[in-house]
């Protein structure tokens, strides 16, 4: 490839468009046998990165900024910012399946909303201040992009979008002044119940996600990172609901290795049986229970929760002397 190529990719992200490469003189047989060898692969119709920099490039935010970045080179419509799953993903507030979302552009003037060449239009109005630069994109503000990711995606997806917005800073008041702008919007109910349920102490995606499984049982309001500790030993519980523990269990808990996850196992055993020895009940929650085993694992965990409230009872006084500070999670 010629030195001006590499030269321009630089200067882009590691990206170049078909129309830049004929201007440095590559016709169309010279870009479709770099693309056949890997030197280049193409991200969007016209748009194409570094074969080297997308095969490194981590597959749940650096691929997606990609993608977003090769459609602004794409994008010739006035005055728009990337919003959605896509200002979720640049935020790093999560999204539901950011390998393969589309880019997402918020737009003042468009017909409705509109999908065309992997490119989400949504028509929507939004003001200069309600936008940030981002690693040279231009997107919509965390507590703007968690309300439309619940427009866009419902219940599980908007209040993990708003629990990240809370932890980065956004107070539940400003989550209300946005949503009373978006108030008269499709989607309002569901935008309402995200904002009032957000809780910033749930460290992942999944956990949000787990908490929302939880809420739908109608048992009460989830309180999460609960700490118990015995003068030895310190736990931190996802969250619960009196004296039933939930605790959310993602892939990355038990490692590939045959002997180091059997390690990973023995290991999340003696806690749980630490966490139990206080006279509570444990349920776990995976990824699977959140998706394509949600009606399985709402029945399950209402007959955890049940047992747990027959033999312990729901009320926690008792622990009281075990209870650690949420300081000393956050020096933790």
């Amino acid at each position: 490839m010629y030195l001006p190529a590499f030269a321009l990719m630089h200067r882009q992200h590691g990206l170049v468009s078909h129309r830049q490469l004929a201007i440095l003189g590559l016709v169309r047989s010279d870009i479709e046998r770099l693309v056949r060898s890997g030197r280049l692969v193409r991200v969007r119709r016209g748009v194409y990165a570094d074969g080297e920099a997308w095969a490194a490039a981590e597959p749940y935010r650096a691929r997606p900024l990609l993608r977003v970045r090769a459609a602004a080179i794409s994008l010739q419509a006035p005055a728009y910012a990337f919003s959605h799953d896509s200002s979720s993903i640049a935020l790093e507030m999560g999204a539901p399946s950011p390998t393969t979302a589309l880019v997402h552009v918020t737009r003042r003037k468009v017909h409705g909303d509109a999908e065309r060449a992997g490119v989400k239009h949504h028509r929507a109005p939004f003001q200069d201040q309600d936008t940030l630069d981002v690693e040279g994109l231009r997107i919509l503000g965390p507590a703007r992009t968690a309300l439309d990711m619940a427009r866009e995606h419902g219940r599980a997806a908007g209040l993990a979008a708003c629990d990240a917005a809370l932890r980065r800073g956004v107070t539940r008041q400003q989550l209300r002044n946005v949503l009373e702008e978006m108030s008269c919007w499709p989607g309002s109910t569901v935008m309402r119940w995200c904002t009032e349920h957000a809780d910033p102490g749930a460290e992942s995606y999944l956990e949000s996600q787990g908490r929302e499984l939880v809420l739908e049982l109608g048992i009460g309001r989830p309180r999460t990172q609960l700490g118990l500790g015995d003068g030895r030993r310190e736990v931190w519980v996802d969250f619960h609901v009196g004296r039933q523990m939930f605790e959310v269990d993602g892939l990355g808990k038990y490692p590939d290795d045959p002997a180091k996850a059997r390690a990973a196992l023995r290991k999340e055993k003696d806690r749980q049986d630490f966490i139990s020895g206080f006279k509570l009940g444990v349920a776990r929650i995976t990824a699977y229970d959140c998706g394509p085993g949600r009606a399985a694992a709402l029945a399950r965990l209402r007959r955890e929760h049940a047992e747990t409230c027959r033999l312990f009872g729901t009320a926690i006084d008792d622990l009281a002397p075990y209870i650690l500070a949420p300081e000393r999670r956050r020096s933790a």
